[in-house]
Formats: structure tokens, sequence, C-alpha cells
């Protein structure tokens, strides 16, 4: 018998200045590993045109590098900073686009969900579900900054909520 495809899923957790990303490799429901985490930087004082362009280059130069199956998105359903929420809105706007251009499944995910998905609690705070990302990668400790363990979350909610569409794709051999 064949050893089945692994699947890449990046997770990104969007914001202007640190865009979080994590890609994680998925051979099977057990077997789940870290190919590649990060943050994407650009400068408060550049002009946002140049901010998101810079992010745009990064963000396509990522799935050009990891060609992922998927890809995961924090939702943001509700920010009490008007200005943050715009950003990150532009940004998750960027990975969107990007995505869909090259035929990628896209999936969004509140904070909630990730939380649920990650810790069984939907109520969880960072520090423990930084702890079970971890934990479930199999890391010597926890990734830093926090932007991109929020990322590996994120992915890992998507593997967790979607193990049917991961089988399928699976069994067609990619994407």
């Amino acid at each position: 018998m064949f050893a089945p495809h692994s699947q890449n899923v990046l997770g990104i957790d969007p914001g202007l200045t640190r865009c979080g990303y994590a890609v994680l490799r998925v051979v099977s429901s057990n077997e789940v590993s870290l190919t590649a985490i990060g943050v994407l930087r650009t400068k408060p004082e550049d002009e946002l045109p140049n901010r998101l362009a810079e992010i745009s280059v990064e963000l396509d130069a990522l799935l050009d590098e990891y060609q992922p199956n998927a890809v995961a998105v924090e939702h943001i359903f509700f920010q009490s900073n008007v200005r943050t929420a715009m950003s990150v809105g532009q940004v998750s706007g960027l990975v969107l686009s990007a995505a869909a251009k090259r035929g990628v499944a896209v999936a969004q995910y509140s904070p909630n969900q990730v939380k649920l998905a990650i810790t069984g609690w939907g109520g969880a705070d960072k520090a423990q579900v930084q702890k079970m990302v971890k934990q479930r990668l199999k890391l010597n400790s926890i990734p830093e900054p926090a932007d991109a363990a929020d990322a590996a979350a994120i992915a890992l909610c998507h593997i967790a909520s979607s193990p049917f569409a991961m089988r399928v794709a699976q069994s067609m051999g990619g994407r």
C-alpha cells in the first residue's frame, strides 16, 4: 500500500505590523509537523499602500514556496479598536485573494473556534493555546512571537475542523 500524500496547511494570523504564519505538514490525523513559522513585518511609519504591497509580495513568496493545499485565516468578528480592525481586514483580504488566485481552499475561523479546537474550551487564554500548540506539534518551546504561535493554532484548528476535507484531498493526491 502506498503512503498517503502529505498536505500543507498555511495558517495566517493577519496583522499589518506583524502577520504571523505557520506551515504545517499533514500526513495523517496523528502525524502533523511544523514546516515553517514566522512573522511578516512592516514598519508602522511606512505608507499603508507600501505596507500592504510588502505583505502581498511576502505572502506570494510563502504560497509559491510551500504550495499549501489549504489556507486558514483568523477571522475577526469584533475589535474594539477600529483602526486595528481595518488593518487586520485589509491584510486578511490580501491573504484570501492570493489563495483564491491560486485555487487554494481557504477557511476562516474566529478566535473562539481556534481556542475550542486547540484547547477544548472557547474561553481559553493565549497562554493555554500556546502551550497546546507546543504540545501538539511536539516542539521544545512555545513558538515566538505570539503571532507565529497564533498562526500555528489557526492551522491546527483547520486540520481538526476539516479532517474529511483533508482525507479527500489526500486521496486525490494533493490539490
